[in-house]
């Protein structure tokens, strides 16, 4: 164990542990990121069924006062 390169990587995974848990924290971790993902994904989703609501609403208003739509596109009627 007392190759050169095995005390070169010992003495610097040292170092770099050491500095992970001693730096000061920056910026988000990985969990904060999931749970802002988390609440922009609920936000864009409750927007999107509001809004599609609102669109089937107002379709159903201007199919009732032009007396049911139009046509359907199917076999004409006798």
């Amino acid at each position: 164990m007392n190759h050169p390169w095995i005390v070169y990587l010992t003495a610097y995974l040292g170092v770099r542990i050491h500095r992970a848990r001693t730096a000061p924290t920056r910026g988000a971790s990985a969990v904060e990121w999931v749970i802002i993902t988390a609440i922009i994904a609920g936000v864009a989703l409750g927007l999107a069924t509001l809004i599609k609501t609102l669109v089937e609403q107002r379709q159903n208003d201007l199919e009732g006062s032009f007396g049911g739509g139009g046509d359907t596109g199917g076999d004409p009627q006798p």
